[in-house]
């Protein structure tokens, strides 16, 4: 009996230990990345696989740098790969409401990724002078590049 009752002791200690790691909010929500700035938007999501630092990882997938990465000269290649995901990366794409994306509300406005691709494309070691603006990114959009054909 008395292993018993040390077994359940111990089940009880580490459930306490678990919730009282999984108490505190979230570091960030969908909802509180709606206005998020570029780099709150680096720091909640992208930095998860390309590393705070921005300079990639390689263990369970391949993650590149940003950091001094010769691809980031064009503002529209970075845009298109935020847009519509590159080999496992997700789209983050505002989708009409019967098609779905990876992160299901996880889109990002054409303003965000604008900032997003800028905060990138200046930091972390980059010092691309050029930018995008999110008029550029929303031209972008399939259902944008179809509009213009005749």
């Amino acid at each position: 009996m008395k292993p018993l009752l040390c077994i359940v002791a111990l089940l009880l200690a580490c459930t306490s230990c678990v919730r009282a790691q999984s108490s505190g909010k979230p570091l960030y929500t969908y909802a509180s990345l709606r206005n998020a700035n570029g780099e709150a938007v680096f720091h909640a999501i992208c930095q998860g696989c390309h590393m705070p630092d921005a300079k990639g990882a390689t263990g369970a997938g391949t993650y590149p740098a940003l950091a001094g990465n010769s691809k980031l000269g064009s503002p529209q290649y970075m845009a298109a790969v935020v847009l519509f995901g590159r080999h496992n990366m997700p789209s983050f794409e505002v989708r009409p409401s019967d098609h779905k994306n990876f992160f299901e509300d996880a889109t990002l406005t054409d303003e965000q990724i604008a900032d997003l691709v800028n905060y990138v494309r200046t930091h972390f070691g980059n010092h691309y002078t050029n930018s995008i603006t999110a008029a550029e990114v929303a031209s972008m959009h399939p259902q944008t590049a179809s509009a213009k054909q005749p």
